[in-house]
C-alpha cells in the first residue's frame, strides 16, 4: 500500500531533476567546447577582456572597475540574502506544530504522509542552503577581485608576492566568482519544481519539462553566432576562445 501512495514521487521527482540536470551536463560540455555559442562562453570572454582593458589604463578606469563589481556583489547579496530568509522560513515551518498536510490530501497526487511532507520541506531547505553557499562564495571572489584589480603592477623580477598578481590571475578569480553566482541561481531555479512539490509529484514533471526549452533559449546564441552588428561571435580574439576552452 505504501507504494502504491508513493510511487508517484519516486518516478516522476528523480525523472524530472535528472532532465534539468542532463540538460546541464550537456550546457557544461557545450561551453567547454564551443564557448562561443552560448550565452555563459561570450561573457567570459567579455568579463575577461574588460578586465584586461580596466588593468591597461587603471589610473582612468579604476573607479568604473570598483563600481561595477560593487553592483555584482549587490546582485549577490540580494541573492543570497533571499535564500537564507527563505531557509529561516521552511526551517519555522518544519518545526511549527501546524500541519498543512490535512488541507492537501485529497487535492494532491502522491504520498500525503509526514515522512514525505517533511522530506520535501527538508529538500527545500537544503536546496536554498547550497544557493546561498554558491553566492556566499562568489561574493568572497569578486570581493577579493575589486582590491586586486586596482594594485600596481611590480616589474621587479625578486618582487615574488607583487608579480604573482598578474591579470590572467585576476581574471581567474572573477571568473571564479562568476561561476558561483551561476551555480547559485541555477540551484536556486531548482527550488521552484520543489515547490510544486508540495501539490504532487506531476507538477514537479511538467516544471522541469517546461524549464529545459525555457533555460535552453536563454542559454545558448542563435543566428550561426552573429550578434546585432552583423560580426561573428567567435571573433571576438583566439586568446579569448582559448581561455574559455580551459575553463
Amino acid at each position: 500500500m505504501e507504494w502504491k501512495k508513493c510511487y508517484l514521487d519516486v518516478v516522476l521527482v528523480p525523472l524530472g531533476f535528472l532532465t534539468v540536470l542532463a540538460y546541464h551536463v550537456w550546457l557544461w560540455h557545450k561551453v567547454r567546447t564551443q564557448p562561443h555559442r552560448t550565452i555563459i562562453g561570450i561573457n567570459a570572454a567579455g568579463r575577461r577582456l574588460w578586465l584586461s582593458a580596466i588593468m591597461k589604463n587603471n589610473e582612468k578606469n579604476n573607479i568604473l572597475a570598483v563600481q561595477t563589481l560593487r553592483n555584482t556583489i549587490m546582485g549577490s547579496t540580494l541573492m543570497a540574502t533571499t535564500s537564507i530568509l527563505l531557509c529561516s522560513g521552511l526551517a519555522a515551518v518544519i518545526s511549527s506544530t501546524y500541519s498543512v498536510k490535512k488541507t492537501l490530501n485529497y487535492a494532491v497526487y502522491g504520498a500525503h504522509g509526514e515522512f514525505m511532507l517533511a522530506l520535501k520541506y527538508v529538500t527545500l531547505l537544503l536546496v536554498f542552503l547550497f544557493s546561498f553557499l554558491s553566492h556566499s562564495l562568489s561574493i568572497r571572489f569578486i570581493n577579493q577581485v575589486n582590491f586586486l584589480v586596482n594594485c600596481p603592477q611590480s616589474h621587479e623580477p625578486h618582487d615574488h608576492c607583487t608579480s604573482a598578481i598578474t591579470p590572467d590571475y585576476i581574471s581567474d578569480l572573477l571568473e571564479k566568482g562568476f561561476i558561483l553566482n551561476t551555480v547559485g541561481n541555477r540551484i536556486f531555479y531548482a527550488a521552484l519544481p520543489l515547490l510544486l512539490w508540495i501539490f504532487g509529484p506531476v507538477l514537479v514533471f511538467l516544471c522541469s519539462l517546461t524549464m529545459v526549452p525555457v533555460l535552453y533559449n536563454l542559454d545558448l546564441v542563435f543566428g550561426n553566432g552573429q550578434g546585432s552588428n552583423g560580426k561573428k561571435v567567435n571573433e571576438m580574439g583566439p586568446d579569448s576562445e582559448g581561455y574559455l576552452q580551459s575553463v
